[in-house]
């Protein structure tokens, strides 16, 4: 009986501790939101961004915030939740913490598939978000047979993509280097930016992002039981090798659609989902959502700094994210050790 009243205590701490952290977070996006929407190159007060989002009056203040920020405030928050999730759902695959779209091979391949059709099929650009998607569809797939050997092993399936990685890198750089007059567009595509998106860009990745996140939170009972291990999640009535491919292809999806839209961004689906567990633990139920909100707010705040803590300069969000998140990652491995979320 005082087992189970410490059960329900403990439980009762989880879930208060996981609601202060939500609320904290959904705190922190809107604060974040407004903040980016007001600083720039011009700068707004906080009464005159929702005086411009609320108010019909025309003025230069409401089609800079309407036509310019805003646009660039809800992509980020949409590719910071699709990659974070993404890279969770990679992490529960392969149970291992250094699992993501970008060190397995995923984004490379939808990368590759984009500058392929940017450099040699650019009258196709328009059909880019299907050719990222069929990249990294290919990439999995590859993974998935370099890997398979009587079942599918998560060791087996990071070194595959690592091997696929690199394999690729070497084709897009000498796609590069033969294509070496065509490159301005490809420069901010492989460095990952938000510079100069529009609504219509939203519209395109809000279609994505709704589809691939509702998939990603379908998955979270197959992720908790595939983190336990290959034996345990059969106990569960868990179909481990038809899982693992599931949740591989909703990665795929999610991380496909970040790169047909904003190009090469790399750490977000490494980093954030560790910090989840940190905050929340290992439990998908909460690390999921965590995660979503977390990578948003993560994201949105690179992508600011990079427009301004340069005047007159803007530092693509995948330089920053490049440039902070290698450093913090390597942070946390020495101080922690291990990812495990106690």
């Amino acid at each position: 009986m005082t087992a189970k009243k410490h059960g329900k205590n403990q439980g009762g701490v989880q879930l208060l501790r996981v609601g202060v952290v939500w609320t904290v977070l959904v705190a922190v996006l809107v604060v974040l939101s407004i903040t980016a929407i007001a600083i720039g190159s011009a700068g707004y007060s906080f009464r005159a961004v929702l005086g411009a989002i609320f108010s019909s009056e025309r003025s230069t203040t409401r089609t800079v915030v309407l036509n310019l920020r805003l646009p660039r405030v809800i992509l980020a928050l949409l590719i910071g939740g699709a990659l974070s999730a993404a890279g969770a759902l990679l992490q529960a695959v392969m149970r291992n913490p250094l699992a993501d779209p970008g060190t397995i091979g995923v984004s490379a391949g939808a990368g590759t598939a984009a500058i392929t059709v940017l450099l040699i099929f650019p009258n196709l650009t328009l059909s880019l978000p299907l050719f990222a998607f069929v990249g990294a569809a290919l990439a999995c797939v590859l993974i998935y047979a370099l890997a398979w050997k009587g079942g599918v092993d998560p060791v087996r399936i990071i070194l595959s993509g690592v091997a696929i990685n690199s394999v690729l890198g070497g084709y897009n750089s000498l796609l590069q280097l033969m294509n070496s007059d065509n490159l301005s567009g490809v420069l901010a595509f492989m460095n990952g930016s938000l510079s100069g998106m529009s609504w219509v860009h939203v519209r395109t990745m809000a279609v994505y992002a709704l589809v691939g996140l509702v998939l990603a939170l379908l998955c979270i009972r197959h992720a908790n039981a595939l983190q336990l291990g290959d034996e345990m999640a059969k106990n569960l009535g868990i179909r481990v090798n038809a899982s693992r491919v599931c949740l591989s292809a909703v990665s795929a999806f999610l991380a496909a659609s970040t790169v047909s839209v904003a190009g090469m961004i790399g750490f977000v689906g490494l980093v954030v989902p560790h910090i989840s567990r940190m905050l929340v633990g290992s439990d998908y139920k909460m690390l999921m959502p965590t995660s979503i909100l977390l990578g948003g707010s993560i994201l949105l705040f690179a992508d600011t700094v990079g427009r301004t803590i340069i005047p007159g300069m803007e530092i693509p969000v995948g330089i920053v994210m490049a440039v902070s998140g290698g450093p913090f990652f390597l942070y946390m491995l020495r101080k922690r050790g291990k990812f495990n979320g106690s």
